[in-house]
């Protein structure tokens, strides 16, 4: 039986990191809300599912319903060998996606500091002063973190889990896509700095199915509806 993704039809977002641990597994899947009907479909099962979720991106495998992306990836990771088998690995695996969501949440919160519900031309000098924050100590203090776990990896591997690529390899990956979208010059000289996180960026774009994902329409450009979104005056 096929999962069954639930998440917005026309951006990346949130269930991107979804999609590309679903991709890179090779998993069957049905993206619904890009069907005929299907974003009505998905907000009756936010309406009346048991355990309902509280936002998209959430999951149905059978008759379970999983919200909110780390979850969903921590129970993709155990059932596609994404994440490691020991209770350790896996929990440390799931910090990582975890400090990764704090991440994308900064990222977000820079074209809109003071509320959601507002238009960024709304909140377009705060936004401003968010991101030279954001530039300035925010991306530098997160890449060092990622370049530090993956230095320390005692497999020597490049990943920054083990010996072999986990969720969270995908899920740096997107962020870095992202990054490099909505912020491209402080991305690069940021990168320059985080040696191994830019390889493992690389390594990720070049393996074949998610190589052949990004190639493929299912692959949803980024947009300034989404999460990463390029503002050039935001780039400082």
């Amino acid at each position: 039986m096929a999962y069954e993704l639930y998440y917005w039809p026309t951006i990346q977002g949130r269930g991107e990191f979804v999609r590309l641990a679903l991709e890179e597994a090779g998993a069957d899947y049905i993206d619904v809300a890009r069907e005929a009907e299907g974003i009505a479909v998905m907000m009756r099962m936010m309406d009346h599912a048991e355990h309902p979720p509280f936002a998209p991106p959430f999951l149905k495998d059978g008759e379970t319903i999983i919200g909110q992306t780390a979850a969903i990836l921590l129970y993709l990771g155990a059932r596609h060998d994404l994440a490691p088998k020991d209770p350790a690995g896996g929990l440390w695996t799931n910090q990582i996606q975890l400090t990764i969501a704090d991440f994308v949440s900064e990222a977000h919160d820079t074209h809109h500091p003071i509320g959601v519900e507002l238009y960024y031309e709304d909140q377009k000098e705060e936004a401003l002063r968010r991101s030279a924050e954001f530039r300035k100590s925010r991306i530098p203090k997160f890449l060092d973190w990622f370049e530090t776990i993956i230095a320390r990896n005692p497999t020597d591997s490049g990943y920054l889990v083990g010996g072999t690529l986990t969720y969270v390899d995908l899920s740096l990956f997107q962020v870095v896509e992202g990054l490099l979208y909505a912020f491209p010059k402080t991305a690069k000289r940021a990168l320059k700095a985080s040696p191994k996180v830019s390889a493992l960026h690389e390594a990720v774009a070049e393996r074949p199915r998610i190589r052949a994902y990004l190639e493929s329409p299912r692959r949803i450009p980024f947009n300034e509806e989404g999460i990463f979104r390029r503002y050039p005056e935001l780039d400082g």
